[in-house]
């Protein structure tokens, strides 16, 4: 084992610095966070206009009575404006399903990201952590679902004890996120706005699954979900509802019903600033403002200033081509960087214009050799780093920015980015240079050194070295980087093959062992920093291609799948299990660098080409969308983090 890691095996469990770069918690200490340093005063609040003639007939109750008494406030600065009321922002989406961008893109959560990936209270109005493992939640006072119900600690203790911990809901008890070395939290509802989570272990993964793209729910509307609850409706009244429903038993339909992230229900009281009014399936989802939405600027308005988010299907193919129309006023999904020519050669004439933000991925697409792949000839060689090695060598990468992205990317691993505190140039660049004398040399040291009269190598059972790597067949952006590695391989004795399916199948085969190879996306996150969790780059996870054998076996504690059988791998795992027992930032750091070393050498993973630019379009009247930005899935939420309920039209 690696002098750090036996170091840090004799740290004891004490109290973690839990997210202190991040954050500023530190072990032992509740940092307190509320709204930007701004004295609000209540008489600033200026009625929406969209809503002055219900107040007036009394159908609503007044802005001082619909925000919180300590809302959130967003204030100005150079990038963000005060914006108006009005308008509807329109975006294209490529299927109903996408009607979850209600959620991802209002980004409302007990805690979020900023932009620069802190950490910032949101719906919450104060929170405090002690020894990274007490967690004290305090609600903002007044805070009102969007149906104007009280939002209170009851809609945590509804979750807790009637959903959470009902058998009947969820058969395998809580969400796994809430299990810390297979404890459950203690939850303690203090008084009505005070709801306190708390473990004997310190748990680093519970803030950043709050502020998760697809958040961890930890609470439901109980005023409105309690109708459909066996413990609160009659038997008879409850069966009529299911049968109305044409669900299967209650159970299915209180979750039918209480899909917050989904946003499938229109009837749902949700946080979100837009509360979508269309039921799925539809062509066409119209949010409207959310009239108890807790955000304010400090001059008085509620937010969004837009009235409503609109989302259209377009179909994924049409979507490029209806925002070069002028169809579309905020996009970013659908739209990749080689549409970027088109959308700006038709920007002035429809009133739209292309900013390109960074992409941090680790790798916009590596390869994922199949540690744990059935062929036993490919996997005697995907397991031998030489055999990485010789391909990630032979790999062009020069080429594939040239070609796919003009020269926009950067080339290198499939690792952390310059924008990580963690980054060194050896992670991102050992064994990515192109040289095929030296990949040719590596074979030969392997002992694959017979060829076929094609030229081609030979494995040891005489098969000639052609190898499928899978795809999803999502983009021709997939094609197009294999067929150019393809020119490459074949100068080594290698012919790759190309195989798109689909992304369930793909997974699937992968899974099973079938595939030998795949391309898919790279790192989720290459902005990491020594408090972000490292289970992309250690054999903990079925959804990490290059061991999926290895992490079911770790996520089913052994009942499934097989068990790390090579040294780097088995010193990963200890890596990570030192990680969540670390006591200060230095010593996380020195296990992340360790954990950064061992995927470098190794190349369990091939990046290709990172930064991707990302188009981002827009309306020319569209205000408050940054000029530069980072744009990813998690952390990020796409355009989420950037506040779209912030974004407003200048007519």
């Amino acid at each position: 084992m690696n002098i750090i890691a036996g170091k840090l095996l004799k740290t004891s469990v004490r109290s973690l610095a839990l997210l202190s770069i991040v954050t500023g918690i530190s072990s032992g200490f509740a940092e307190t966070y509320l709204s930007p340093d701004f004295d609000f005063k209540p008489e600033l609040l200026r009625e929406v206009p969209v809503f002055e003639g219900r107040v007036i007939n009394g159908e609503m109750p007044a802005i001082a009575k619909r925000v919180p008494e300590t809302p959130f406030v967003v204030k100005q600065s150079h990038h963000w404006q005060a914006g108006k009321y009005g308008g509807s922002i329109r975006s294209l989406i490529a299927k109903s399903k996408d009607v979850r961008l209600f959620s991802v893109y209002g980004y409302a959560r007990l805690i979020g990201y900023t932009p620069d990936l802190s950490f910032t209270t949101d719906i919450l109005d104060k929170l405090e952590v002690q020894e990274g493992r007490i967690f004290t939640l305090t609600l903002r006072k007044g805070h009102r679902w969007s149906d104007g119900h009280p939002f209170t600690s009851a809609d945590f203790k509804y979750f807790w004890d009637d959903v959470a911990n009902d058998s009947n809901l969820r058969p395998f008890g809580p969400p796994a996120e809430l299990l810390v070395d297979g404890e459950l939290p203690t939850v303690e509802i203090i008084d009505e706005l005070t709801v306190r989570y708390s473990w004997s272990v310190p748990n680093p993964f519970f803030l950043p699954s709050l502020a998760a793209t697809r958040p961890l729910y930890i609470f439901q509307p109980s005023h409105y979900m309690k109708q459909f609850h066996a413990k609160y409706v009659d038997a008879d009244e409850l069966e009529q509802r299911v049968t109305k429903s044409g669900a299967r038993n209650w159970v299915q339909l209180h979750n039918r019903m209480a899909r917050q992230y989904k946003f499938t229900n229109p009837k749902l009281p949700t946080l979100q600033p837009w509360v979508n009014t269309v039921k799925p399936p539809s062509t066409r989802f119209v949010g409207k403002r959310n009239p108890f939405y807790h955000r304010v600027d400090e001059f008085g308005h509620q937010l969004p200033y837009a009235d409503e988010l609109i989302l259209s299907v377009a179909g994924g193919g049409l979507i490029p081509a209806k925002v070069g129309s002028g169809d579309s006023d905020l996009q970013s999904r659908g739209l990749n960087f080689s549409d970027y020519t088109f959308l700006k050669g038709n920007d002035d004439q429809n009133g739209y214009s292309v900013r390109l933000w960074k992409t941090v991925r680790g790798s916009q697409f590596a390869l994922y050799p199949n540690l744990n792949a059935k062929d036993p000839e490919w996997r005697k060689l995907n397991r031998d780093k030489r055999f990485r090695h010789a391909l990630s060598l032979a790999t062009n990468r020069y080429e594939l920015n040239q070609v796919l992205y003009y020269g926009l990317g950067l080339e290198g691993n499939n690792t952390v980015l310059q924008s990580s505190s963690l980054y060194k140039e050896e992670y991102f660049k050992k064994w990515t240079e192109f040289d095929l004398k030296k990949a040719n040399a590596l074979l030969d040291e392997i002992g694959l050194t017979q060829r076929d009269e094609d030229g081609l190598r030979l494995l040891s059972d005489g098969r000639p070295m052609k190898i499928i790597i899978e795809t999803a067949g999502e983009s021709s952006e997939e094609t197009d980087i294999l067929e150019l590695i393809a020119d490459s391989w074949l100068k080594i004795g290698i012919k790759l093959y190309p195989k798109p399916s689909q992304r369930e199948v793909l997974r699937n085969r992968i899974f099973s062992g079938e595939t030998n190879m795949s391309l898919w996306y790279g790192n989720l996150n290459g902005m990491l920093s020594p408090h972000s969790s490292p289970a992309e780059l250690v054999p903990r996870q079925q959804q990490s291609f290059q061991w999926p054998k290895w992490g079911q076996y770790v996520e089913t504690k052994g009942n499934a799948g097989e068990e790390v059988d090579i040294i780097q791998a088995q010193e990963l795992n200890n890596l990570y299990i030192l990680w969540f027992r670390a006591q200060s930032t230095a010593e996380k750091k020195d296990i992340w660098e360790r954990i950064l070393e061992i995927n470098a050498e190794e190349t369990y993973t091939i990046g290709l080409v990172a930064e991707i630019p990302q188009p981002i379009a827009l309306s020319n009247k569209l205000m408050n969308v940054p000029e530069n930005g980072f744009y990813n899935w998690e952390p990020g939420a796409l355009l989420g983090v950037y506040k779209p309920d912030g974004f407003w039209f200048d007519e």
